[in-house]
């Protein structure tokens, strides 16, 4: 068993490439930076002034914010984008950089994106997909993508506006490298959910982020069933609130300092759910400077611990949204309400009818998240500071479902036709890096 708060080693061999560098390498096929000249990403890889590309207007910007790579938004182009390059047959993922160029609205510019003939992006509106910050970058990853005929197609259809792209890459799937070893986990196959390993929240409605529900730790909300935990979202009055759902945590008896975290999970649908697999640091008052010691910091609006002392999330999935995942970290430098925030998402059609593994992969130096096989989502660290890296401390999990909040409501209102809502997890896992 691991102890708790116990170090998870992340170091490299003799020899090898940097993390950065390493990781960049295994998988990336191709990349290029769209209007741009060649390009060194900050996670190693490299983007090639463009090719394969013709259609639309080269344009620039001024300044992005939302990325640790500013400089491959910078340029884009603007139009009938079309891309074809030759490319091994096989299965890819496909991650699109965007930002909004222009003083635009939400609806403004709306366009699908095809890859082989298919449909991979449905509507994309970057101003709204951006949570309406103008100068944001976005980046959403199509996985999946099949290479028959030894050249990949994509195109840009227009429903309003013109579309636009800033950067494109190709990868190969990313399996998991050998060398993790199992340190901690539960598999949820008792009768009840081990109290050595996990903990509820009890919490009112709108504690934190405006959330709807009520956290309880009733059977009803939380549960193991069928070798799985369960946690339920109800609508029902109880206690001064509309809905109830359920939140566990593991701080204090399964706190971790760097290596591979794994949930597989199947999540629940519609408008106004709100599940998340996640991490908060075990000791939250680490990097903070407006709290006293002992305060009950989540929700509270006088102590800075959030973002200070930072957060990762492993997913995020809103039902107005459906099939759209995200992966994001949270710090004092970089959070949404400086038009900072730092994540990515990916596009899994059937999140709420088969089990995926959510992943993240943590080391000194940076952060990958995954959807099975499919990395989308990277922040490294740039030796910044705390300001920018919080994550040198132990975390821990949390899994729960929330109901409507900020978030949940932003698509409109809770939808309360969809209740019960179930998220099922088979198991939650945790490696180390063996050296």
């Amino acid at each position: 068993m691991l102890l708790t708060g116990h170090a998870i080693s992340a170091c490299s061999a003799p020899g090898e490439d940097s993390p950065a560098d390493a990781a960049a390498a295994d998988g990336v096929v191709w990349a290029i930076n769209v209007g741009g000249s060649e390009y060194r990403g900050i996670d190693g890889t490299t983007y090639a002034a463009e090719s394969s590309i013709a259609g639309g207007a080269v344009g620039e910007m001024a300044s992005v914010k939302g990325s640790q790579d500013p400089e491959l938004y910078l340029s884009y182009r603007e139009g009938d984008i079309e891309i074809a390059h030759p490319i091994a047959n096989g299965v890819y993922d496909l991650t699109f950089h965007f930002a909004e160029p222009s003083d635009h609205g939400a609806g403004d510019r709306v366009f699908d994106t095809f890859a082989e003939g298919e449909r991979v992006i449905d509507d994309l509106d970057v101003m709204l997909f951006r949570d309406g910050k103008t100068v944001s970058a976005l980046s959403v990853t199509a996985p999946d993508v099949e290479v028959v005929d030894g050249e990949l197609n994509v195109r840009f259809e227009a429903e309003a506006g013109q579309p636009t792209l800033s950067g494109f890459v190709v990868r190969s799937k990313t399996p998991v490298k050998p060398g993790w070893k199992l340190v901690w986990s539960d598999e949820f196959d008792a009768d009840e959910i081990d109290a050595r390993k996990w903990s509820p929240n009890i919490w009112p409605a709108r504690k934190v982020n405006d959330e709807d529900q009520a956290y309880t730790g009733r059977k009803k909300n939380l549960r193991i069933e069928d070798g799985m935990l369960v946690i339920e979202a109800h609508k029902e009055d109880y206690e001064g609130a509309s809905y109830t759902s359920g939140r566990l945590h593991s701080s204090g008896k399964g706190d971790f300092l760097y290596g591979r975290f794994e949930v597989r999970a199947k999540l629940p649908r519609g408008q106004g759910s709100w599940p998340a697999i996640w991490m908060l640091p075990s000791d939250p008052f680490t990097y903070a400077t407006t709290c006293s010691g002992d305060e009950d910091w989540q929700g509270s609006a006088d102590c800075n611990a959030w973002p200070n002392s930072g957060e990762i999330d492993i997913m995020e999935h809103v039902g107005y949204q459906m099939g759209h995942v995200h992966g994001t970290v949270h710090t004092k430098a970089y959070y949404w309400a400086v038009w900072e925030q730092r994540k990515g998402r990916i596009l899994i059609d059937d999140v709420d009818e088969e089990f995926h593994v959510y992943a993240m992969e943590w080391s000194p130096e940076r952060i990958d998240i995954f959807v099975d096989d499919s990395l989308y989502f990277t922040y490294v660290n740039e030796n910044k500071g705390w300001e920018e890296w919080p994550f040198d401390k132990a975390f821990h999990l949390i899994l729960n479902i929330a109901v409507g909040g900020a978030w949940g409501r932003a698509g409109g209102p809770i939808d309360d036709s969809i209740f019960p809502q179930r998220m099922f997890i088979d198991y939650a896992r945790v490696y180390e890096r063996t050296e």
